[in-house]
């Protein structure tokens, strides 16, 4: 399970991106939520420690055990749905004497060692019709525990990491194509059939009223019915909007605050990024997002050189784990998409998903520690 390593695979530099972020987020999490802040810092130092004990095992060894791992993950999102604790409306975690985590978060993780496993293991009949379905189903019995707690964003997030695995682990393009060519127009028509609805459809109560009232409260803010829903992303917006370049500064005490005024709902968690645009200013927030556009990047430089393929769906499993759900929280606090309730990674308050994430990045270090033979200045 250990092995022998050379200190010059070590990608320090993804731990350097990976702490500054955290470290902002921390900052940016005091000035939101005081009193969550120690809990952060809790969870990073966990975290690190974590990554570095992860990144000195061999991954090819821990991925012969990915059923178990899938099971188990299985048997917690089933223990969510009978023993759940509910906040704010979702049954989503789970409490052990006092430790509360969220096991849809560390689903992510497993399922992308899962399916890294089981994409290699099968890679070349990935293709068939028998292995698709077989890997469907797989991740749709996850996707649909997370969904019905309900977790919708969870869900997206989760299904496109899975969509891009299966792409890297050699999907025939025909088949990409053709699926493309069918669900797109199929989408298109669906969406524009809820549009035309969408007064029936909210007004009925069903699940999926509250979901289209979220996307009718951000196409049309303006409407009185919809205004209540539609402020917290407005005053994200004029949140981010009044940081200007420099920010009014961390822990401001200025009347024109929005977040000193109560306006941002959830300030530490997913909306974390219009308080650092408000206080951080344009130059905090393209830091944030550099550092974001770093790792993954380093996620995707490590994945190159990665010896095997399951080596090369870790790293871009955890690439897009990140830039996706940072792209849909940032969208979602800017007004470019609907409020869809997803974290900024390493940025937002929460212990599970910062040390989830952690977890993640240790595997993409072990990779980076086994990269290819390189001779004659190729990689073999």
């Amino acid at each position: 399970m250990l092995k022998q390593y050379q200190l010059k695979n070590y990608h320090f530099q993804l731990i350097i991106y990976l702490s500054a972020l955290t470290v902002i987020g921390i900052l940016v999490i005091g000035s939101a939520e005081k009193s969550v802040q120690s809990k952060q810092i809790l969870g990073f130092v966990l975290g690190l420690v974590i990554m570095v004990a992860i990144s000195l095992m061999d991954y090819s060894f821990i991925l012969r055990f990915s059923w178990i791992y899938y099971v188990l993950m299985l048997g917690f999102l089933v223990l969510v749905q009978v023993a759940g604790d509910t906040s704010g409306g979702a049954q989503r975690w789970l409490e052990f004497h006092g430790f509360r985590f969220q096991p849809s978060e560390l689903a992510k993780i497993v399922l992308i060692l899962f399916f890294s496993y089981y994409f290699t293991k099968h890679q070349e009949k990935v293709s068939t019709a028998k292995i698709l379905l077989l890997s469907f189903a797989l991740a749709g019995i996850p996707l649909v525990l997370i969904v019905t707690q309900p977790d919708l964003s969870t869900t997206i997030v989760t299904a496109f990491i899975f969509v891009v695995l299966l792409f890297i682990s050699g999907l025939s393009y025909k088949i990409v194509v053709t699926v493309l060519a069918v669900t797109l127009p199929t989408a298109i028509v669906g969406f524009s059939y809820l549009l035309r609805h969408a007064e029936e459809i909210i007004d009925s109560g069903s699940s999926l009223a509250y979901q289209m009232l979220r996307i009718m409260s951000w196409l049309d803010p303006e409407n009185p019915k919809y205004a209540e829903r539609a402020a917290q992303q407005q005053n994200s917006i004029m949140a981010i909007g009044s940081g200007q370049l420099w920010g009014k500064g961390l822990n401001n005490s200025a009347v024109t605050s929005m977040k000193n005024a109560n306006y941002i709902i959830e300030p530490q968690t997913d909306f974390i990024f219009a308080v650092a645009g408000e206080e951080l200013g344009f130059v905090g927030s393209l830091t944030i997002i550099i550092l974001l556009l770093l790792i993954v990047l380093e996620c995707i430089l490590i994945g190159r050189k990665a010896k095997d393929l399951s080596g090369r769906l870790i790293c871009c499993g955890m690439a897009t784990l990140v830039g996706f759900q940072s792209f849909v929280n940032i969208c979602v606090t800017t007004g470019l998409m609907p409020n869809t309730g997803v974290p900024l990674p390493f940025v937002s308050y929460g212990l599970t998903s910062l040390i989830s994430l952690y977890i993640g990045m240790g595997f993409v270090l072990n990779v980076g520690l086994q990269p290819k033979k390189y001779i004659r200045g190729i990689y073999l």
